[in-house]
């Protein structure tokens, strides 16, 4: 979901992409928590205003 953005995406947009409830902060959490991981893991990149953006383009 953070590829097709084409940009920096936030974890609340995520969210609603996937269809939690976007108000509720304690519903994010856990999944700011697994995209901090793949960032970690260098699958995702975050950014200092904790937007996270795709390590790799696709070759296609």
């Amino acid at each position: 979901m953070v590829r097709p953005a084409g940009g920096p995406v936030q974890v609340r947009a995520v969210g609603e992409r996937v269809g939690l409830d976007a108000p509720v902060r304690g519903k994010q959490e856990p999944l700011r928590t697994k995209m901090t991981k793949l960032a970690d893991r260098g699958w995702l990149h975050k950014g200092p205003d904790g937007c996270f953006t795709a390590r790799w383009k696709l070759r296609g």
